[in-house]
């Protein structure tokens, strides 16, 4: 199949969740034989210079990139003046006449068979391509983006921001639902996420294909591990991890550094707010953007992950499970990954959850081990990253055959 793939954001370097699982998909297409064009907006927020730097090898091979860049952020007098229009400014903010005359022209140029949108954020282009190409449009989505606003309204305590956050989600939902059946077929990540869809009205084909991993790419290093530590990646640029960090660090951490005040916690991730550089714990190390993510993640021992709003599939966990780690982390962050409490992943809701999980694990190294060792063995079996695209491009296969017969 030739695949044409919409992003919102250049999938390279990979540093966090959206990219790494649009790369391997990327990835898994072309090993599997199919040609793939990426057409990305590439943001300020996550600005990759290809005037200045190559792409490495295994993304010319797997993909022909094109991006176009597109300034996305958030400017107090456009978010003042689109409070008096019902439009989304979440979606307003990823639209541009420069990317659509790219997609225009790419359309023209070659004739693809599917082309997959990665989120809602890119279905401002729909009538565009319905124009240039007879193509099914399908929408991979990542997560249910209104939620993610929905949640953090409520969570909130500044009343004009709870109030904004409000709009912001209650428009965003209506985009959603105005969009639920213009594609062809949805593909969400969780199923979780897919009957939300259905309950919210989507009747089109819908596939569930979850973030697979790239086991080239991660190789579980235990000999350099620091034992005890525990851990937390991702990017720190989503309001999300920012909430559920700062949950944690005031209701759970000072009653761990109490009982073990040698243990370390280590908090890494891009795009670090500077608030969040100057918070001051005892024994809390905030790293910033690593260099490596697989080498921090393999470094140390046990993964926290206290999220609280959001949704989708979280990338970090399962590539922390592919490593040996052993996890602790919200039934919100398990979304879609289906490990078993206290088997291969360890649950933890409210403060008293956190503390005894992790307790159990300081406590116990068996265990801690064991929880570990589970986790790797889940992962290579439930998220291998071929297997995944190869269901998914029978479905593909389908759509695309369906769909030359109406047309």
């Amino acid at each position: 199949m030739r695949i044409l793939q919409l992003c919102k954001k250049f999938p390279y370097p990979l540093k966090d969740g959206e990219v790494i699982a649009i790369h391997n998909l990327t990835k898994a297409f072309y090993q599997l034989g199919h040609e793939v064009t990426v057409l990305a907006i590439n943001t300020k927020k996550h600005f990759f210079d290809r005037a200045l730097n190559k792409l490495p090898q295994e993304f010319e091979q797997t993909a022909d990139y094109y991006d176009v860049y597109v300034d996305t952020d958030i400017r107090p007098k456009d978010a003042l003046i689109n409070l008096f229009s019902k439009h989304s400014y979440n979606i307003k903010r990823f639209e541009s006449e420069e990317y659509q005359d790219k997609l225009v022209t790419l359309l023209k140029q070659q004739k693809f068979d599917l082309i997959q949108l990665e989120g809602v954020y890119l279905a401002p282009y729909i009538d565009t391509i319905r124009a240039y190409s007879d193509a099914p449009v399908v929408m991979r989505a990542h997560n249910v983006e209104f939620e993610i606003w929905d949640r953090l309204a409520k969570v909130e305590k500044n009343v004009l921001k709870k109030s904004y956050l409000h709009l912001l989600a209650k428009r965003l939902r209506n985009f959603e639902l105005d969009q639920l059946n213009a594609y062809d077929a949805m593909v969400p990540i969780t199923q979780k996420d897919a009957d939300y869809f259905r309950s919210l009205g989507a009747n089109i084909p819908m596939f569930v294909s979850p973030t697979g991993i790239d086991f080239q790419r991660l190789l579980r290093q235990d000999s350099d591990q620091v034992y005890p530590s525990l851990f937390h990646i991702g990017s720190l640029d989503w309001l999300p991890n920012q909430e559920g960090l700062l949950w944690f660090l005031d209701k759970v951490w000072m009653r761990i550094h109490e009982e073990y005040p040698k243990l370390k916690f280590y908090i890494a991730g891009r795009n670090m707010p500077a608030y969040f550089g100057k918070l001051d714990y005892p024994n809390v190390e905030i790293l910033g953007e690593v260099e490596s993510a697989i080498d921090f993640m393999n470094e140390h021992t046990i993964m926290l992950v206290p999220l609280r709003s959001g949704s989708g599939m979280r990338i970090k966990i399962i590539e922390a499970l592919a490593l040996g780690k052993t996890v602790v982390s919200t039934r919100l962050g398990t979304e879609g990954i289906y490990a078993e409490n206290e088997n291969e992943i360890l649950i933890a809701d409210e403060e008293e959850d956190f503390y005894q999980q992790i307790k159990k694990c300081l406590d116990h190294p068996d265990f801690c081990e064991q929880i570990g060792n589970n986790a790797f063995e889940f992962a290579q079996e439930n998220f291998n990253n071929i297997q995944i695209a190869e269901r998914l491009i029978e479905f593909y296969t389908k759509l695309h055959k369906r769909s030359k017969v109406f047309h």
